[in-house]
C-alpha cells in the first residue's frame, strides 16, 4: 500500500495559487489515530515475520509470506515517510523507524549466520584481501629483510651489537657470553616442559606479545606508513642479530630450523599486519578518484579484516611456538615442518576464492 498526500496538503505545495486563494482552501489534517489504524494491521504482520525471523532465520517464514515481506517492508516505510511529513505523536514514529530498520537489516541483511560468515570471510575475502595488497606486502618483505641483513652484519662484526639490537626480555639467558652447549641444552634441543607450560601458558603469552605487535604495525600505518616501515625493520633487526649470534657458534643451521617452525607463520601474520598499515598510508597519500576520507573508509575495511586473519595466524603460531618447537626435537624435522607450512600458506592465499575473484 502507497501512502500519498497531495500537494495542497503540504507547505509551499499550493504552486500557482494567490495567498487569498491559499488561505481559502479549508486545512486538511490526518490525526494520529485514524493514520494508525488504517495501517496497524500491516505493521503488526511486518512485525511478526520480522520476529520470528530474528528468532529462526528466514526458514521460519513461508513461501507466501516470503514473498509478502518485502511487499509490507515498503508499505512500512512508505508509512514512516508519509508519518514524518506530517503532525504525528513521538510513538507512533518511534515505532515506524523501529520497525523499518529490523525490516529492512530482515530483508537486505546478510543471510548468513557468525560463524558461516567466519567460514566465509576465511574461504574467501582473507585471502582475496591479501592477494589485492600484494604489493604492500612485498614492500613490507623488503623493510623486514633489509632490517635481517643490517642485524646479522653489525652482531657477526662485533657481538657487542647483540645486547644494543636485542631488549633483554628477548634475549633471556641468550647473549654474547653464551656458549653452544648453553644454547643447545637450553634453547634449540631443550627438553620438553610439559602441556600446561607449553601449550596454555608460553603460548598464550606469545600471542598477546604477538598480537599487540601486529596491531601496532596496522595502526601506525596512520602515520604515513613510516612507523610502520621501522618496526618491521626492527624485527628483521632482532632475528639477524640471533641469526648472527647463533652463526658465531657454529649453530646457524640449527637456529634456523628451530625458529623457523613457528617463524613462517608468525612473520607471515607480521608483514600481513604491517602491509595492511602501508595501505592506509597509501590510500592517505594518493585517495585517487574519492576524498581521502572515502578512500580511507573503502580500504580500511579490507585492512582491518586482514589484521583479523593475522591475529588468528599469531595464534596458531604460538601453539607452534609453545609446544610444536620442542616437540620435533631434530633439525630435519623441524624444517619438513616449516617447508609444510609454508607450502599450506602458500596454497591457501594464492587459491582460496580466486574462482568467484575471476567471475567479478
Amino acid at each position: 500500500m502507497t501512502d500519498t498526500i497531495s500537494d495542497v496538503s503540504r507547505p509551499g505545495g499550493q504552486t500557482g495559487l494567490s495567498s487569498d486563494e491559499k488561505s481559502a482552501l479549508p486545512p486538511i489534517s490526518l490525526r494520529s489515530a485514524e493514520f494508525r489504524t488504517a495501517r496497524e494491521e500491516g505493521w503488526r504482520r511486518l512485525e511478526d515475520m520480522v520476529n520470528r525471523v530474528e528468532k529462526n532465520g528466514i526458514a521460519a517464514l513461508s513461501a507466501d509470506e516470503a514473498e509478502e515481506l518485502p511487499l509490507l517492508y515498503r508499505s512500512a516505510a512508505s508509512s514512516l515517510s508519509v508519518a514524518r511529513s506530517i503532525v504525528l505523536d513521538r510513538n507512533t514514529l518511534t515505532y515506524l523507524e523501529n520497525l523499518a530498520l529490523r525490516a529492512y537489516l530482515v530483508v537486505y541483511g546478510p543471510r548468513l549466520g557468525m560463524m558461516r560468515s567466519m567460514a566465509e570471510f576465511f574461504k574467501r575475502d582473507f585471502p582475496r584481501s591479501v592477494r589485492a595488497m600484494r604489493w604492500n606486502l612485498a614492500i613490507a618483505l623488503c623493510a623486514m629483510i633489509i632490517g635481517v641483513a643490517a642485524g646479522y652484519i653489525m652482531v657477526r662484526t662485533n657481538i657487542d651489537y647483540f645486547s644494543i639490537i636485542v631488549p633483554r626480555q628477548f634475549g633471556d639467558s641468550r647473549g654474547p657470553e653464551s656458549t653452544a652447549e648453553e644454547l643447545i641444552n637450553n634453547e634449540l634441543f631443550a627438553p620438553w616442559p610439559g602441556f600446561v607450560n607449553t601449550f596454555v601458558v608460553f603460548a598464550n603469552s606469545l600471542f598477546r606479545h604477538n598480537s599487540i605487535v601486529g596491531i601496532f604495525s596496522f595502526g601506525l600505518g596512520f602515520a604515513l606508513g613510516i612507523p610502520t616501515l621501522l618496526l618491521l625493520t626492527y624485527n628483521g633487526l632482532i632475528m639477524g642479530a640471533f641469526i648472527a649470534l647463533h652463526e658465531r657458534r657454529g649453530l646457524a643451521i640449527d637456529f634456523i630450523g628451530w625458529m623457523s617452525i613457528h617463524g613462517v607463520t608468525e612473520i607471515l601474520a607480521i608483514l600481513l599486519c604491517g602491509a595492511a598499515g602501508l595501505v592506509i598510508a597509501e590510500k592517505i597519500l594518493f585517495p585517487g578518484d574519492m576524498s581521502r576520507i572515502e578512500s580511507l573508509a573503502v580500504h580500511g575495511r579490507a585492512s582491518a579484516g586482514v589484521v583479523s586473519g593475522a591475529v588468528l595466524l599469531f595464534f596458531i603460531a604460538g601453539i607452534f611456538e609453545g609446544g610444536f618447537r620442542q616437540l620435533i626435537n631434530n633439525t630435519p624435522g623441524r624444517y619438513v615442518f616449516a617447508i609444510t607450512t609454508a607450502a599450506l600458506w602458500a596454497l591457501y592465499f594464492t587459491k582460496s576464492g580466486i574462482r568467484g575473484e575471476e567471475r567479478s
